[in-house]
């Protein structure tokens, strides 16, 4: 929306400063943006006698304005009060009192950048160079959408701490950890650290300093406050249904320890007690984090033979990463005839890399995605690569946020098309940067993230943690490393592999279909509920019986008697002693990801006993047993957890189905409650359960519109699907207030029907529902 203080500003500085040398009129239309500031900028250059101006508030700007001197609402140039009063304005302070600017308002400003001094009425109400700077910037000093509070605090406390050395400007305190919060830390350790000329670059100095300053538990000081504000900066650590949080402060306490030693496993860093030591600052503070520590991964464009594959496992790798396709044939960088088996004989896996070119924004969209995909696709069957492997396609240049959604996300869109296209016997995951890797998984859910961690000065690596589903961490390059024999010099890069994540490539022996084992279960199960519905009278046909089965243990208990009926115990012991257990896990074909059978086959039982109701607004005991129950949970979290999330919407963005991220409504769980749904809609049509999953997972592919499906089939709409989980929240009946009072009441939260009656209840529950229906919308996008 347009500001009319802001259109006034726009329209007094173009007209005042339109025959100025170099000076670049800013558009006229009530928006606060760059080319606004700019502009006043250029204006404010004109008035300390700088010619040509320029759209850049350089070292010739804040020398003149340190030079003039402090600025008050009365001083005697009024143009410059004016770039004061408009700038407070696309500040959203209300910048105008009288003829000048609003020294109330600047006083506010102060206060919100933390900068503020008790006792000094003159100071607080001037403005200094460095505050005129950070006016005629977008930085925000209040939380925005996605900030918190506690990271604001660290902003400020920063701000107020180092504003007036040289080599510090005044940084946002909008609750965002960012590329300049993370570059003011860094600032403020080489301050502590006595390094003589700071300037927020992990250089040689900076690294060596932070080895004389290893932290333990019960250490104090200024050192644990900037540790602990890089710990902050990097929280949640994905580890449970919240992520594990710290605190900001200046005592290292146990809690510090416990959040160290997760964060140390999760960065895969040596677990030493939970200490502050060097590999884990450098970890807090960099995308590389320490490029020298020991490594068992690496990556390279050189074809690797016998001599090149054993010295890399003579010298502690594990696993290496080529690349499927070159467009140049005659250059080394795609892989060989034969080489993969070379690889695997040395005892290495290796993992396959996707890339083109991938050095510029355009070389990303839809079209270029879906080609890749099918080059890929062709290569990596040529080669023999088994299916269900991933294939990282890269984003090989520092992609900033703006050209995510129009450019990288479309890319990967035509990734997942085109993978598709072809029965999708390959899984995508993403190379890049580390808001490349957090957007394309987000979005379209790659696997796995191989992250450029050693371009650390990418944009995309400042301010970014680590992707949670990160499998790779590309750390350093060394070039020219003399192998010996056969295998003369090559250049490798050193990548960090997680443990528990992309196993690689061990093996080209063919390969079903990753949920084969699945199959093969359900296959067997069923034929031993066949057996004993032809020796004992029972109602259940065979198809509910595998799914009583397997849902027994973990979804049997007395409430889920009460939801959707007791299993048959008889039949659990007659399958028990034919040797059958409970499978706790397969690989979806689709996304790569592990889901649960048994959240699956309660969600399948439910629907079975109790079909979707006519009314399309209408829930039922069926939902809750599926995305019903979920949401109940879900929605529980987010109370308990408000003061981090206020808005429900702005909590299902964060958490809900994302892949990657562990929540109580997680990417698996929506993918169950899909498969679920259409497993038991199936079955109810009268297809027998072993029959409908071997289509679903296997050669029928559906899963590959497991999303479409279900939405089309059990919202219907938009506005059908946020009634439905409206009423799941609210609707009172015997069965959903118990539901209610056993999934949020009994964890702590309140419930939603005293929510909706409150002031604002409602519309904050309806935003929270929004969420739902976005969340399931975005899948359905990406299938089509």
């Amino acid at each position: 929306m347009a500001d009319a203080k802001v259109l006034e500003g726009q329209k007094w500085v173009n007209s005042t400063y339109a025959g100025v040398s170099g000076y670049v009129k800013c558009p006229e239309n009530g928006q606060t943006g760059w080319s606004t500031m700019y502009s006043f900028i250029m204006g404010l250059q004109h008035e300390l006698g700088i010619s040509p101006v320029v759209a850049s508030f350089g070292e010739t700007t804040m020398s003149k304005l340190e030079a003039y001197k402090s600025i008050s609402d009365g001083d005697q140039n009024k143009n410059i009060r004016d770039i004061i009063r408009y700038g407070l304005f696309c500040k959203g302070y209300w910048g105008e009192s009288g003829d000048t600017f609003n020294a109330d308002a600047l006083e506010s400003m102060k206060q919100n950048m933390g900068i503020w001094q008790t006792g000094q009425d003159a100071w607080n109400r001037s403005v200094q160079a460095k505050v005129f700077k950070a006016l005629l910037t977008m930085d925000a000093y209040v939380v925005i959408a996605g900030g918190t509070e506690k990271i604001r605090g660290i902003q400020q406390w920063l701000n107020g701490r180092y504003w007036e050395k040289s080599a510090y400007y005044i940084g946002p305190c909008d609750g965002l950890y960012s590329r300049d919060v993370q570059k003011s830390l860094v600032i403020a350790l080489q301050y502590e650290m006595g390094i003589t000329s700071p300037n927020g670059q992990f250089g040689p100095g900076t690294q060596a300093a932070l080895k004389n300053h290893t932290l333990t538990e019960g250490a104090t000081g200024i050192m644990v406050s900037l540790f602990t504000a890089a710990c902050v900066f990097n929280e949640p650590v994905p580890v449970d249904d919240y992520g594990v949080r710290t605190a900001f402060t200046s005592t290292f306490s146990s809690n510090i320890t416990e959040y160290v030693q997760l964060f140390q496993k999760f960065s895969y860093l040596p677990q030493k007690a939970g200490k502050g030591d060097y590999d884990t600052w450098c970890q807090l503070l960099v995308s590389m984090g320490n490029p020298d520590r020991d490594v068992t991964g690496a990556d390279t464009r050189f074809v690797i033979n016998a001599d090149r594959a054993k010295w890399l496992k003579n010298n502690g790798c594990e696993i290496v990463g080529r690349y499927l396709y070159s467009p140049d044939p005659n250059f080394e960088k795609e892989i060989k005839p034969g080489e993969l088996e070379t690889i695997l004989a040395a005892g290495l896996r290796f993992f396959p890399i996707m890339q083109v070119h991938g050095r510029d924004v355009t070389e990303y969209n839809y079209t270029t995605g879906f080609q890749h995909a099918l080059i890929a696709h062709e290569q990596a069957t040529k080669f023999g690569i088994p299916r269900g492997s991933v294939i990282y396609f890269a984003v090989d240049y520092d992609a900033t946020q703006d050209q995510m959604d129009p450019y990288i996300v479309k890319y990967f869109n035509g990734v997942v098309a085109g993978l598709a296209d072809r029965g999708k016997k390959y899984i995508h995951g993403v190379y890049g940067s580390r808001n490349v890797c957090i957007n394309a998984t987000e979005k379209t859910y790659a696997r796995y993230s191989f992250v450029s961690g050693m371009s650390w000065g990418f944009s995309g690596n400042l301010g970014f943690p680590l992707p949670a589903n990160w499998s790779l961490n590309q750390i350093k390059e060394i070039s020219g490393i003399e192998i010996g024999g056969e295998g003369g010099k090559i250049d490798l890069d050193h990548d960090v592999w997680r443990p528990e994540s992309d196993p690689g490539v061990s093996s080209l022996a063919a390969a079903a279909s990753p949920a084969a084992d699945f199959m093969v279960y359900i296959d067997q199960l069923y034929a031993t509920a066949q057996d004993y519905k032809a020796s004992n009278s029972t109602n259940r046909s065979a198809s509910q019986l595998v799914m009583e089965f397997i849902r027994h243990e973990e979804y049997g208990g007395y409430n889920w008697g009460i939801l959707i009926g007791n299993y048959d115990k008889d039949w659990v012991t007659y399958a028990e002693s034919r040797g059958h257990t409970v499978k706790k896990d397969f690989t979806d074909p689709n996304s790569g990801y592990e889901l649960g059978p048994e959240h699956l086959m309660a969600t399948a039982n439910g629907y079975l006993l109790f079909p979707q109701p006519a009314n399309p607004k209408s829930v039922n005991a069926g939902d809750i047993a599926g995305w019903g129950g979920d949401l109940m949970t879900f929605y529980a979290n987010w109370r308990n957890d408000e003061q981090q999330y206020a808005s429900g919407k702005a909590y299902c963005d964060a958490k809900l189905a994302k892949p990657g991220v562990s929540s109580s409504f997680s990417f698996q769980d929506l993918i169950e409650d899909a498969d679920g749904y259409l497993i038991a809609r199936a079955c109810t049509a009268g297809t027998p359960i072993n029959q409908i999953v071997r289509e679903h997972y296997g050669n029928g592919g559906g899963h590959l519109t497991r999303f479409t499906q279900y939405f089309n089939k059990r919202f219907f709409t938009a506005a059908d699907c946020k009634d439905q989980a409206y009423n799941d929240l609210t609707m009172e009946n015997e069965t959903y207030n118990l539901a209610r009072t056993v999934l949020i009441v009994a964890k702590g939260a309140q419930s939603p029907t005293v929510l909706a009656a409150l002031p604002g209840g409602f519309d904050k529950l309806q935003s929270f529902c929004q969420g739902f229906v976005d969340a399931i919308v975005a899948r359905v996008g990406a299938e089509s």
